[in-house]
């Protein structure tokens, strides 16, 4: 616990260190079912106050002052330090199998680091190839889940091919299993990419059964030829992978995921926003009435795309994603201004790490470098640094971003996501004023390499409740596997569907009540009648003769048609044609020698030409 009398100073020197102890230990988590946090200033999405709480039993209890708390309740010194909801990773692939090997982040490491940066609930990702039953790939993910998470967790669902059984499935993960979202993909190509008439159809489905469709957007074709062609000219380090998925092959694919969920009248999610055209596609498109949500990630928020071209492919390699991080340097402050002002709306991580030797697959070709960084650590700090210590957001702002938004938006609002009687006990105590430098270092993830490298962030998590166990403790990482819960997230969610009833109402086609035709039709012409090769068919007349035009009236060829011929016959008709149809008109009238010019232009003359 920090007392009163901790000095600025000191909190900074000690959080920079960032050597967390960590205890795995089930009996060295907090035993206190009562807490009270005192004097803290509390930081919700749309007001900030001062007040106390008291929790009981994982629950908040009561929030104000002079409050009158039980014995026997543990109290955490809060004053001068903001308590806020905790935070909210929307999107990480923990010990996700892919491009031959498996992330190395597994479900305890991963949520163990996210309790760390401040996370209380990440939201991952199942995702099977394609034929996979997506029953079977959910019970997948939650036999791996379930005895591993250290933290609250949900789970989005990856739909990577499409059919009947399909549809049936998503609609018992919806209605049985706590599943309210799916992610279909334009990209990958021959693996998890769909074909715009599938996507149609899922995002008609997700519309009928009230969750959300959330797309990978990149051109998967465009992607597959370009980095063939790469390859071709020798460019196979890791600046090929973003060299083969320029900005405009992002947002075309974000476009064309907005016309057909358009069409569908269906909410779209856009996963990882990583380039500024996206990011002003999904702005536009808000501004003009549509419903759709970016998410941008710690990794387009924090760092840019130059890292592909440095000289240590370990480094470039590291910094791998799909789609890629930008080098234009200005991306990520581009993309925070439009975080803050709604634009975009919520913050997840893409955590998906690799060591490496695993990067290494792609040693000779850009192609087979695993995808994926890190982040679920570091999202929290990352975005304080970059958000509102630099003045873009307030810290009501940052809540909304990194925990409210994604809570309303997922349908667990408000017992995720807000600070509130009744609403779980996740919250963060955190030090606006403390600084950390990120390093691989001293991280708690499994990857032994971190994008944010030696960056020097102020906004630190003092204490992490999680359920109302303190899992952050005075700087020891508390923790134990299984501690977490999974989280059913219902349809429907307000947030998402407010709109689209009152849509589908206005927007119903309406039939034009009309006489009916009693005129005359023309008969259906067989097909046969089209057939272009016949040689009788009038669209394509018989074969000209040599000269595709008629002599002229003097009986000269017309001089726009060619006499060139490969063949004997050709040339035979040229010579005769010459012969008899090459004479002048006047050629039977008497020639003159000379002509004699008696008054031209400009005077006298009694010149001769001839």
């Amino acid at each position: 616990m920090t007392d009163n009398g901790t000095s600025e100073t000191n909190l900074t020197t000690a959080c920079s260190k960032a050597s967390f102890n960590v205890c795995d230990c089930a009996e060295h988590r907090s035993a206190q079912s009562r807490l009270f946090i005192k004097g803290g200033r509390i930081v919700n999405d749309d007001l900030s106050f001062d007040a106390d709480i008291y929790i009981e039993d994982g629950i908040i209890k009561q929030i104000g002052n002079n409050l009158v708390i039980p014995g026997g309740s543990r109290t955490i010194e809060a004053k001068n330090k903001l308590v806020i909801p905790g935070g909210i990773d929307t999107h990480t692939h923990m010990q996700l199998p892919f491009m031959g090997t498996q992330a190395v982040d597994d479900f305890y490491s991963g949520t163990k680091a996210a309790l760390a940066g401040g996370t209380t609930m990440i939201m991952d990702f199942v995702l099977d190839p394609r034929g996979c039953s997506l029953l079977d790939a959910y019970e997948k993910w939650r036999d791996w889940a379930d005895s591993k998470v250290c933290c609250d967790y949900g789970l989005h669902i990856g739909v990577t091919w499409w059919d009947p059984q399909v549809a049936k499935e998503m609609d018992l993960l919806v209605k049985e299993r706590g599943v309210n979202s799916f992610k279909m993909f334009l990209a990958y190509k021959d693996s998890f990419m769909l074909e715009d008439h599938e996507l149609y159809e899922s995002f008609k489905v997700c519309k009928e059964l009230g969750s959300l469709a959330m797309v990978h957007a990149e051109n998967g074709k465009i992607i597959a030829e370009k980095s063939k062609e790469l390859i071709a000219m020798g460019i196979t380090g890791p600046e090929g992978h973003e060299m083969c998925r320029p900005e405009e092959v992002e947002k075309e694919a974000v476009q064309r995921a907005l016309t057909i969920a358009n069409q569908a009248n269906c909410p779209l999610y856009v996963v990882k926003v990583m380039s500024k055209a996206s990011a002003e596609t999904i702005a536009d498109a808000r501004r003009s009435g549509k419903i759709v949500f970016g998410e941008p990630i710690a990794a387009s928020l924090g760092t840019d795309g130059t890292h592909y071209w440095n000289k240590c492919w370990r480094h470039a390699a590291g910094h791998v994603m799909s789609p890629p991080l930008r080098a234009d340097t200005s991306t990520p402050g581009y993309l925070m201004d439009l975080l803050s002002n709604n634009d975009l709306q919520c913050t997840g991580t893409d955590n998906c790490t690799f060591n490496a030797e695993q990067k290494a697959l792609g040693k000779d070709d850009f192609r087979r470098i695993p995808n994926g960084v890190n982040g679920v650590e570091d999202r929290m700090s990352v975005i304080w640094e970059k958000g509102v210590q630099s003045g873009k957001m307030d810290p009501c702002r940052f809540v909304a971003v990194t925990s409210t938004n994604a809570a309303k938006i997922f349908n667990i609002y408000p017992q995720k996501g807000r600070i509130a009687v009744g609403s779980d006990a996740d919250l963060v105590i955190w030090d606006p004023n403390a600084t950390r430098t990120i390093s691989a270092k001293t991280h708690h993830q499994a990857c032994d390499f971190n994008i944010f490298e030696g960056m020097v962030c102020h906004g630190v998590p003092l204490y992490v409740i999680m359920g109302g166990h303190v899992v952050l403790d005075e700087g020891q990482l508390k923790v134990s596997q299984g501690l977490g819960r999974f989280i059913p997230m219902p349809p429907f969610a307000e947030t998402v569907y407010g709109r689209v009833e009152g849509r589908e109402r206005a927007r119903m086609p309406k039939k034009v009540d009309r006489e009916p035709y009693t005129g005359t039709v023309v008969e259906i012409m067989a097909p046969e009648e089209f057939d272009t090769r016949k040689s009788d068919n009038p669209i394509l007349q018989d074969p000209q003769p040599f000269h595709a035009r008629p002599l002229t009236r003097s009986g000269a060829r017309n001089q726009q048609d060619s006499s060139f011929t490969l063949s004997e016959q050709g040339n035979n008709q040229r010579r005769r044609d010459y012969h008899s149809n090459s004479a002048q008109y006047d050629d039977d009238r008497p020639k003159r020698s000379s002509t004699r010019v008696s008054r031209p232009p400009g005077g006298m003359s009694d010149i001769f030409l001839g």
